[in-house]
C-alpha cells in the first residue's frame, strides 16, 4: 500500500467541488444563463441555446457526481472485504 499524499485529497475535493458548485450557482433561467455569458464574454446567444447549455451543464454534473459517488462506493466496499485466505 502506498501512501495517499495531499495532492490526491485536492484532487479529489476538486471533483467533487466543481459539478456540486455548478449545479448550486447554475440559474434557472435560461435567459439569465444567456445574460451571464453576455456578460462574461461579450457575446450573446439565444435563450434556445442558452437552455441547450443550461441542461447539458445540468446533466453534466449531475453525471460527474454519480461516477465520483460510484467510485467512492467501490473503493470503501473493496477496503471493507475481508481478504479470502
Amino acid at each position: 500500500m502506498t501512501p495517499r499524499t495531499c495532492c490526491h485529497h485536492s484532487a479529489e475535493l476538486t471533483g467533487w467541488i466543481l459539478p456540486t458548485a455548478t449545479l448550486a450557482l447554475l440559474p434557472k433561467c435560461p435567459a439569465c444563463v444567456a445574460a451571464y455569458i453576455a456578460l462574461a464574454t461579450g457575446m450573446g446567444i439565444s435563450i434556445s441555446t442558452a437552455s441547450y447549455l443550461r441542461t447539458s451543464l445540468i446533466i453534466v454534473s449531475f453525471s460527474l457526481l454519480v461516477l465520483l459517488a460510484t467510485r467512492r462506493a467501490i473503493r470503501w466496499s473493496t477496503r471493507r472485504k475481508p481478504s479470502a485466505r
